[in-house]
């Protein structure tokens, strides 16, 4: 019998068709066969929301083929993506194919291996009608908001401009979140730290003012003369431990990954953008040529909320702990994670894990790119670490008296280091200035020499700007859209030039404020973070068979189309402009001070005479660096991939360039300008090789 089986990529084909043998036929949809029309909405709001599905431009050739393929198969097994966009595809696949969509013709991997086929292919089933609707309701709803409100942004702003479900909200929280920071009002205070010394030891630690007797509350120092009001009473103080508090606790590893904290986790760690995250994770996914093993899937599928662990992983995991580690590192209990935020668990698949423990890291390296071996080696720490034992810590609270003021030292030592040994997860938040830090020995009658007291002036901070790491978070703590999507909504957003990137923060640039205002006024609904959220609960019954998606679509879409008809009736006639952003550079032509534009290839400065001046140039970063082949200004530079680099201003005429950044610093040997290098340890190094200074940067 010949049998085919259709899948959604070639590398995914090549690996599949390994383990099933010559008995089977392997072929690639190259992901979606049908979709809606480019050219129109393609949906039929009067006749309940019937979709016109049309075969995509492109693929004539390739569905002939597939036609043919499945005309001489005796069986058919329609084996993409175990998600909701892959079980729609597998249903339009049917629909094309003329397969009966009753019948077990439905297989799905959760991991690219010889078992994870095996059972794939031992359990067929038929197309879940549940999951499509789903993937039809999102879809049609998606389009309904997008072909009906662009065009309204492109007659009340420009054109070009797109709204979306899940992408305008995300905008209003960037824009949301700018505005928490432009209204920050910061408050001073003072820091007054004692640096003491116990007696018989040469170490020396520091304990910081915390609280004054027979003040209630928290005590503030709000500026520098109540500063030095307390700096003069401390003078003569002499400091006396009052008690010493010790404990112990332990810190837990991190689950292993789900689709949220790998885009997460690699923001974090690696600098990876949610794209270029899941674009590698499906590579792992589908398949990869490992020497002496040939083709294989390296991690089980990546789009998945589930934390679950088959037995056999876990059995896996616990051998190379004792094995590689030690029964000490095995935690033996068994761990329950529980998921944070709003959003349902939509997935039965496992979490994201190695397919073959014992395929470390190193020893797949030789085959894997260096974004492969990257997110290859964060999976496969955070899973093995999620089966090791806790890391334990002995804490240390020292309280000191001095005068009528109580000073406290907190510091701490690992007793076992667990999991640790492997693997750190990493987080937004800086690392906090009251840190606590190694105490020497202390007992209550250890008498203290004061060596120094030092004050600093401090204000508070801001909101701090969303990373890709913290915006994902918050978009799935409060269930707006769905892992998946987060990384083409991201850059959505930024190729519409509603938000761009500085350096890893996202900052909403004068066209985001606009139509976010826009939006905030006209469709309250579409960028409110509850209403989106009780949308996603509606798509998600929709999938569990709870609610029909007709229904649900006609529910939103007549609210909708009575909110679109006011704002076409209150904004009649009107357009709104989005600001200028002025520079200082002169238009040499007319004497203007020019503005930032943004056009088909990024940002430009334009004279604002347009159309009487049009005169318009590429922008220039400076950095504060000389040139060190010939004294020229070093300007910033970006690559056809987006990276930036540094160069001489004068081009090719001098041809110096640089992927390090240049410094305001000069080299103490040879004066030049130092550049810095980046890292774990970032240091400054004169670029002269002949000179060779090299200076270590402090944290």
């Amino acid at each position: 019998m010949s049998k085919l089986v259709i899948v959604e990529s070639p590398a995914k084909a090549k690996t599949i068709k390994k383990y099933l043998g010559n008995d089977y036929e392997v072929m690639a949809s190259m992901g979606h066969v049908r979709d809606l029309p480019q050219n129109s909405m393609g949906v039929n709001v009067e006749k309940g929301f019937k979709p016109q599905y049309l075969n995509i431009s492109g693929k004539e050739k390739l569905i002939k083929e597939l036609k043919a393929a499945a005309a001489k198969s005796d069986e058919v097994f329609l084996a993409t993506d175990p998600d909701r966009e892959g079980e729609a595809i597998s249903w339009h696949l049917a629909h094309i194919l003329n397969l009966p969509t009753d019948e077990k013709n439905r297989v799905t991997f959760g991991e690219i291996t010889q078992k994870g086929i095996r059972n794939g292919m031992a359990a067929p089933r038929t197309i879940d009608s549940d999951l499509v609707n789903s993937q039809q309701a999102r879809r049609i709803l998606d389009r309904i908001v997008g072909y009906k409100l662009s065009p309204f942004l492109w007659r009340k702003i420009r054109r070009g401009l797109s709204a979306g479900r899940v992408q305008s909200v995300a905008v209003r929280l960037i824009v949301d979140r700018e505005r928490q920071i432009e209204a920050f009002v910061p408050e001073e205070y003072w820091n007054i730290d004692a640096v003491l010394k116990p007696a018989g030891t040469s170490k020396l630690f520091t304990a910081r003012l915390r609280a004054k007797k027979n003040v209630e509350g928290e005590f503030k120092i709000p500026d520098e003369a109540a500063c030095n009001a307390v700096l003069a009473e401390l003078e003569s103080a002499e400091f006396v431990i009052q008690d010493i508090k010790t404990g112990t606790r332990k810190r837990s590893p991190e689950p292993p990954f789900i689709t949220s904290t790998l885009q997460q986790d690699a923001s974090r760690k690696l600098g990876f953008t949610a794209r270029r995250t899941m674009r590698a994770a499906q590579e792992l996914y589908e398949g990869v040529e490992i020497e002496e093993m040939g083709q294989v899937g390296l991690i089980t599928y990546m789009r998945t909320d589930s934390l679950r662990i088959a037995d056999d992983a876990a059995a896996a995991a616990a051998s190379f702990i004792e094995q590689n580690y030690g029964d000490k590192y095995l935690y033996h209990g068994q761990r329950t994670y529980k998921r944070k935020g709003a959003a349902q668990v939509q997935d039965a698949h496992e979490a994201i894990r190695p397919t073959i423990i014992d395929l470390t890291p190193e020893r797949a390296k030789p085959s894997l790119t260096p974004d492969q071996y990257k997110l290859y080696k964060l999976i496969w720490e955070r899973f093995i670490a999620s089966r090791m034992t806790d890391q334990q810590i002995k804490t240390v609270t020292v309280n000191i008296e001095a005068g009528d003021y109580l000073f406290r030292a907190n510091g701490y030592n690992v007793t076992f280091d667990g999991f640790t040994v492997l693997y750190e997860a990493s987080t937004d938040e800086k690392n906090s200035e009251d840190a606590p830090n190694a105490l020497p020995e202390l007992t209550t009658d250890t008498q203290l020499r004061k060596k120094e007291i030092r004050s600093a002036q401090k204000f508070t901070q801001p909101p701090m700007r969303f990373t890709e790491a913290s915006l994902i978070k918050v978009l799935e703590e409060n269930g707006i859209g769905r892992p998946s999507t987060y990384a083409p909504i991201i850059s959505t957003i930024i190729d519409r030039g509603y938000v761009e990137r500085e350096q890893k923060s996202l900052k909403p640039t004068p066209l985001g404020l606009v139509v976010t205002d826009l939006m905030i006024q006209q469709f309250p609904n579409i960028v409110d973070e509850k209403f989106s959220a009780g949308m996603e609960k509606s798509l998600d019954k929709i999938e569990e068979g709870k609610a029909d998606w007709v229904k649900t679509l006609d529910k939103f879409y007549k609210d909708f189309a009575k909110t679109l008809k006011k704002a076409e009736e209150t904004l009649d006639g009107q357009r709104l402009k989005v600001p200028e952003e002025e520079t200082d550079v002169i238009c040499e032509k007319c004497g203007r001070k020019m503005v930032i534009k943004n056009g088909r290839y990024g940002k430009f400065l334009a004279c604002p005479g347009f159309p009487e001046c049009r005169n318009t140039k590429k922008i220039v970063v400076e950095t504060p660096g000389r040139c060190p082949k010939c004294g020229a200004k070093i300007v910033q530079r970006k690559s056809q991939k987006g990276r930036i680099f540094y160069a001489c201003e004068k081009g090719a005429e001098c041809g110096f360039m640089s992927w390090d950044e240049p410094s305001a610093e000069n080299c103490p040997k040879c004066g030049k300008s130092l550049f810095k290098k980046k890292g774990k340890a970032p240091y400054l190094y004169c670029p002269d090789e002949n000179c060779g200074f090299r200076k270590e940067i402090e944290k």
